[in-house]
């Protein structure tokens, strides 16, 4: 019988789904109330562009700031950063005084903040569970995370636009504020033995070097990459593919949200399933299983405008993404040292998550100027393509890091005893 997950790891659990609600409902929030300022696809993926820019230029720093300080107090604050940003928004919006230029500083604002938050969440995880536990852990986590910010969130955005952007943008306000107290509730420390004499270019510059030393990490983390500019790319221009009775799809903004659904409903069955996945078929298998589903999601709305058709293609790929994220976010958990893991997680998220802001803007001006079904059948093609990295993402090579991971680990243990 599996152990259980303990009282600190189910009230993490709580506040990353609420905060992940609030990140649901905001993130549909945005682009809904942008198109009532403008129907230019490259201003609406500027948008996208502004939210995720912060991984591209503050992933580093978040980083090294989650190795240094407590990662619930980090957390705390950024949750805290995020709440007052949205606040501002959401008095803008009540006293019309909004503006697409206020939504962009705000998706900015916000966007710094989750790199905080973010790197935190993802680096006190093995803080918080056994590193045996880390797959069961991950699994439960993700299917919060995804049901509270793909499932709920998209749906209940959309209403709540229609009910009005006060509305839509003072929800997550409150959301992120409950968040903050189940963080409170935690007990004990979260800081790491990493000493604070070194600078913080000498902390990123390790934490670099670490992931670049790792052949098969940094495979992974371009592989990633590569599915998230093909991604955003992708999801950045589909709200006006598939929003308004002049788009192609013709739907409304509660059916939109509703359409996003069927990839939260299959991210959630899929975070479900991914550890017996990974160890029916294995790893590396079901890896590659991962990517062809990731290709029929983005294909998809080529080839046809039926929403159940589009939904299902969209439902797959959220099994298979999900499946995806538990085990490489388990691997790079179990293989990272804890006083590197906040740094690595950065400099991975630099390589993975940098690439969001430029698949914003491809997917803009692709869209301007080829029109939608020419991104989403290139943006296919491009993550089809990843199943060539899967020659460096062998199960005998995730083995074996697992391995020497471990045995570094206790030759670690054994030094601080005999310190002692």
């Amino acid at each position: 019988m599996a152990a259980p997950l303990g009282s600190n790891y189910w009230k993490l659990w709580t506040s990353s789904a609420l905060s992940n609600l609030a990140d649901g409902v905001m993130k549909v929030a945005l682009p809904l109330v942008a198109i009532r300022y403008t129907d230019s696809p490259t201003i609406i993926a500027g948008l996208a562009f502004a939210f995720s820019l912060p991984w591209l230029v503050f992933a580093l720093t978040a980083g090294a700031l989650a190795d240094r300080f407590d990662r619930r107090r980090l957390m705390l604050v950024a949750n805290s950063a995020r709440a007052a940003f949205l606040a501002v928004l959401t008095i803008a919006a009540a006293m019309g005084a909004g503006s697409i230029w206020i939504l962009y500083a705000a998706a900015l604002c916000v966007g710094i903040a989750e790199t905080i938050y973010d790197t935190s969440s993802q680096s006190i995880l093995p803080q918080v569970v056994s590193r045996s536990a880390l797959s069961r852990a991950n699994g439960r986590l993700y299917a919060a995370e995804l049901t509270a910010n793909q499932f709920v969130g998209p749906p209940l955005g959309g209403f709540l636009v229609a009910a009005g952007f006060a509305l839509a943008f003072g929800a997550p306000v409150l959301l992120w504020a409950l968040a903050i107290g189940m963080l409170l509730l935690m007990r004990g420390s979260y800081g790491t033995d990493h000493p604070r004499t070194t600078t913080m270019r000498a902390d990123i510059a390790e934490g670099l070097r670490f992931l670049w030393s790792n052949t098969l990490l940094r495979v992974l983390a371009i592989m990633v990459g590569v599915f998230n500019f093909a991604g955003n790319a992708t999801f950045t221009v589909l709200v006006l593919y598939a929003v308004g009775p002049a788009s192609a799809m013709g739907l409304t903004d509660p059916g939109y949200g509703l359409l996003l659904t069927a990839s939260a409903l299959g991210s959630v069955l899929g975070s479900l399933v991914a550890e017996r996945v990974e160890h029916g078929l294995g790893r590396s298998r079901a890896l590659i299983l991962t990517i062809l589903g990731s290709f029929v999601s983005l294909a998809t709305p080529a080839f046809t405008t039926n929403p159940y058709i589009v939904g299902a293609g969209f439902f797959l790929g959220g099994i298979t993404v999900s499946i995806w994220n538990v085990i490489t976010v388990s691997l790079r958990q179990r293989i990272t040292p804890t006083r590197l893991l906040g740094r690595l997680n950065s400099a991975y998220r630099l390589v993975s998550w940098g690439t969001i802001p430029l698949g914003a803007l491809a997917g803009g001006v692709l869209a301007q100027f080829l029109g939608f079904p020419p991104v989403f059948i290139i943006m296919g093609a491009l993550t089809l393509g990843l199943v060539i990295g899967m020659i460096w993402v062998t199960d005998r090579r995730m083995d074996q890091a697992e391995h020497d991971a471990e045995s570094v680990s206790a030759e670690h243990d054994a030094a601080r005893s005999a310190g002692r």
